[in-house]
């Protein structure tokens, strides 16, 4: 929000300097981004008229104007602006004169003409940055008369950052409050009166787009000269505003917009055909808008129309085959309240980003319409003439929003501020903030206008009182109060235990945006399952993550890119999936490549691969208690995995996650190499921890049988495993693989697995009739589920 000081000035009573102005609208939230200072030093700047204008005789380029400054005689003036013309009123830097930018106006002679003095551009002056021309001011200024007086200055631009839960300050009107109350001050201005109606041109206005348009106002106006200049003073502040002038008719709804804080749009009435109507767009209308481009809509989009085609987008941006122009004599104003919902996101989606989008994805006050129609209404009148008709209203009350009271305790105000203010110091604040006070035992009741939609409970009154009155007059205190420590559940390992454990292990901590383009989902074979956002903040974050691993392994490959061969990442948050809500799940990802140690003398270097990457899950698996309970699988895996190099996790016969290399196209289309291993796994799972048990140290040795069987190719070791411990009971203490082999001597598919049996008993010693028993039955069952045969 960028406007001029000395406006603001005009409209409420401040009596400090810039500086402490500035310092005042920080503290209280409207944080003050830049003061520019606009036509200081501007001693010796006049107005003058060119009476004379005739080529230069040895450049192309210049010419010698004669220039009545007031002083008397014309001055002779050489100057190379395209506009300078006889006829026109400019500013003149006198002789003697030093200009903002340090330069010191002398007499001289240029190709030898001689120049006494400098017509100058607005740029040069320092008050705009255009420097195409001279600047060209109003017929009617005096000539002679310093440009400091014609101009209104010195002044400011000052530009504010606001917090988007303040859209009332996007208009000065609703700033001015904020000032009022901040220097104890009013506000100037009174309510708006109506313009006077001599016209009786009507059209009709039909309201379809439900609660995104509750309220549409508008107003046909006859008969203004197109040719109508807009006034310096309105020009002026309209450029120290950011705006550049372009013709009466927008220039002055610009300037409502800046004044109140209301939108406002002007069409060709002569291109209306039938009713206004205001409704939803439909799938695939196209729209031509006045930047010239081309917009294609959905029914998100609220559209202003007529009965035959589309008008303007609502909220955004008007169209360019209704747009005012230098022929127009008749036009309909309007001015409109649109529910937030139904225009955040829409110029985005658009590639736009215009002033009126800005504030009515905030918010704009629902009761604004009529008095910003009637003040364009006045301006536009005094500026262009012309016959206004009546004000046309359609409404649907009950889908405006109404502001509710709000109890402000005493007691709780006492309580968050830490100091005490005097009642008659919070109910001055209230109703300098343009808001409804009511005193009651315990504190006041307080209704906020229209405007305020940031006023919902009593939090919000009391950070009013607050900013208010001031944070620097709110001691400094250690709060105190009694705090409960909460209890970590030991049947769950903590996230940041789970952080340390794979910083130990050699893996940094990576935290990625959730938003993903629909782009790269697709690359992994994921599309259609993220969540796509509704309001984008661009089109590469337009989808909710339903994995971590493509933003995981984008940041991989940014590593990559910048000669870090060896990168180790790891992220621990939340994936979306599809529904209503969208489910979140709390998730862990790993992705790694390079060597599988870093560089050193004590072993020769290796590739990682897919049982390094599973070693580390085995460590946190083993971290749980319970790793029994898990098993890895060769089948069921997703598109982006090698078919070759992966796995399937699961919990309790549950799928819970996945591991191994990325799928060779895959890491073709990312431009990876080979040696990328990825996992990813629900963390409910992962954190999961059985309770200990204190158990009695066995007294009973334990005994060890080793067996060899040979069993088909895709019988996957978690099965053995499943069936060995299965068969056995709790007489099996551990069950170790030893050694793996396929070639001479082994059946063509099929392998030799040899593994060890530790075997105890609680309560005796077993004997080797026992320890052979055990081993005949888990042969049997290997026989039996596995299609294993025992090797000599």
């Amino acid at each position: 929000m960028k406007f001029s000081e000395n406006w603001l000035r005009e409209l409420v009573d401040v009596q400090a300097d810039r500086t402490r102005l500035a310092h005042a609208l920080t503290m209280a939230g409207l944080e003050v981004e830049e003061v520019t200072p606009l036509g200081e030093g501007l001693d010796g700047v006049v107005v003058a008229e060119i009476v004379a204008a005739e080529k230069h005789p040895e450049a192309d380029r210049l010419q010698v104007c004669m220039v009545d400054a007031g002083q008397g005689a014309p001055l002779q003036i050489v100057c190379g602006a395209p506009n300078a013309r006889a006829g026109i009123k400019v500013p003149l830097a006198t002789v003697g004169a030093t200009l903002p930018g340090g330069i010191t106006i002398k007499a001289a002679k240029l190709r030898g003409v001689e120049s006494f003095g400098m017509l100058c551009s607005a740029k040069e002056l320092g008050v705009d940055a255009d420097a195409s021309g001279l600047l060209e001011l109003p017929a009617d200024a005096p000539v002679g008369q310093p440009l400091a007086a014609c101009l209104g200055l010195p002044d400011a631009s000052i530009e504010l950052k606001l917090t988007p839960n303040r859209p009332d300050c996007l208009g000065l009107y609703g700033l001015a409050h904020d000032v009022a109350a901040l220097f104890g001050s009013r506000v100037k201005v009174g309510e708006q009166a109506p313009a006077a109606v001599t016209g009786a041109a009507r059209r009709g206005i039909r309201l379809e787009a439900g609660r995104d348009a509750p309220r549409y106002l508008g107003r046909i106006v006859e008969g203004i000269d197109p040719a109508a200049r807009t006034p310096l003073w309105l020009a002026e502040r309209l450029r120290r505003a950011g705006l550049r002038p372009i013709s009466a008719v927008v220039d002055v709804t610009n300037y409502v917009m800046l004044e109140l804080g209301q939108p406002m749009h002007a069409f060709d009435n002569d291109r209306l055909e039938g009713d206004v109507v205001v409704r939803h767009a439909r799938a695939g209308e196209q729209l031509r808008l006045l930047d010239g481009s081309e917009a294609t809509l959905d029914e998100g989009f609220v559209l202003i129309a007529d009965e035959r085609k589309a008008l303007a987008v609502a909220g955004v941006m008007g169209g360019f085959d209704s747009r005012v122009t230098d022929a127009t004599r008749n036009i309909f104003l309007e001015s409109a309240h649109f529910a937030p919902a139904a225009i955040m996101g829409r110029a985005r989606k658009l590639g736009l980003h215009t002033d009126a989008s800005h504030r009515f994805e905030r918010g704009v006050d629902p009761e604004l319409p009529r008095r910003a129609l009637e003040r364009a209404t006045e301006l536009l009148l005094a500026i262009a003439g012309g016959k206004a008709g009546p004000v046309l209203v359609a409404e649907n009350p009950a889908d405006l929003l109404r502001p509710a009271a709000v109890t402000l305790r005493r007691a709780r105000l006492r309580r968050v501020l830490g100091v005490d203010v005097a009642d008659a110091e919070v109910a001055r604040i209230f109703i300098a903030l343009g808001m409804r006070v009511e005193t009651l035992a315990e504190g006041w009741r307080i209704t906020a206008p229209s405007s305020r939609f940031d006023i919902e409970r009593e939090e919000d009154l009391i950070e009013e009182v607050a900013r208010i009155f001031g944070y620097d007059n709110i001691p400094t205190a250690t709060p105190a109060g009694a705090l409960a420590l909460a209890a970590e559940p030991e049947a769950r390992i903590g996230e940041l235990a789970l952080r340390e454990q794979l910083a130990a292990r050699g893996y940094h901590e990576a935290v990625n945006l959730s938003f993903v383009s629909a782009e790269l989902l697709a690359r992994w074979g994921l599309a259609g399952q993220g969540v796509p956002l509704a309001n984008p903040l661009s089109a590469d974050l337009a989808v909710m993550r339903p994995s971590l691993l493509p933003g995981l392994v984008e940041a991989l490959r940014h590593n990559r890119a910048r000669q870090q061969e060896r990168v180790r990442l790891f992220e621990v948050a939340r994936v979306f999936g599809a529904g209503d809500p969208p489910v979140e799940t709390p998730s862990l990802a790993i992705a790694a490549c390079g060597a599988a140690r870093a560089e050193q003398w004590g072993e020769p270097s290796r590739a990682l691969d897919f049982f390094d990457l599973k070693g580390d899950l085995d460590a946190l698996l083993a971290w749980g208690g319970e790793p029994q309970r898990w098993a890895v699988h060769a089948d069921g895996l997703p598109a982006w995995l090698h078919p070759g190099r992966g796995a399937r996790l699961s919990r309790d016969g549950e799928t819970v996650g996945w591991l191994g290399a990325l799928h060779p196209q895959l890491a073709r289309a990312l431009d990876l190499g080979p040696d990328v291993h990825v996992l990813e796994l629900a963390l409910g799972p992962l954190l999961a921890r059985r309770l200990p048990r204190a158990q009695p140290v066995a007294r009973f040795p334990s005994v060890r049988r080793d067996i060899a069987v040979e069993v088909p190719e895709n019988v996957a070791w978690s099965r053995i495993g499943e069936v060995v411990r299965g068969s056995l009971g709790e007489v099996l203490k551990e069950l170790r693989l030893f050694d793996r082999y396929s070639g001479k001597g082994v059946e063509a598919g099929r392998k030799s697995l040899a593994m060890g049996l530790i075997l105890q008993d609680a309560s005796r010693t077993l004997t080797d009739d026992d320890a052979d028993g055990c081993v005949r039955r888990a042969i049997a069952a290997l026989e039996q589920a596995c299609k294993a045969k025992l090797r000599g």
